[in-house]
């Protein structure tokens, strides 16, 4: 039995997600970090390598790291997707469980106004 640490088996989750989920222009990977201090979001067109449009804890001043403030990242997401006419995206959770702040920021996006689609296939 391997001993990897949380960081190496987040990692090879997210690895394994990675494989299924691909961006494009018509819809972006939307991916979603979550530290101990910030949170972070990027849409990503996978096909160009472009990131199309970003939001995080560290540019917007105020937002704390709870789910007040994964609330309140999710809506400046969907606004700045918005600006770059970014309206359906593919769910990256980066290897984290579909809980807590994660599950905040896609509904606050989703309430916001983004459209979540299933998984892209390759």
């Amino acid at each position: 039995m391997s001993q990897n640490t949380r960081k190496e088996q987040r990692a090879l989750r997210h690895r394994r997600l990675r494989q299924t989920v691909k961006g494009s222009p018509a819809r972006p990977r939307m991916a979603i970090f979550v530290s101990n201090k910030h949170m972070y979001v990027q849409f990503i067109d996978d096909i160009a390598g472009n990131t199309l449009a970003c939001a995080s804890s560290v540019k917007t001043a105020g937002i704390g790291c709870n789910l007040a403030g994964a609330k309140t990242l999710g809506e400046e997401a969907a606004k700045a997707a918005a600006e770059k006419g970014v309206t359906r995206v593919v769910v990256d959770r980066g290897g984290f469980q579909f809980a807590g702040r994660v599950k905040q920021i896609v509904e606050a996006a989703v309430a916001s106004g983004l459209s979540i689609t299933d998984k892209e296939t390759k």
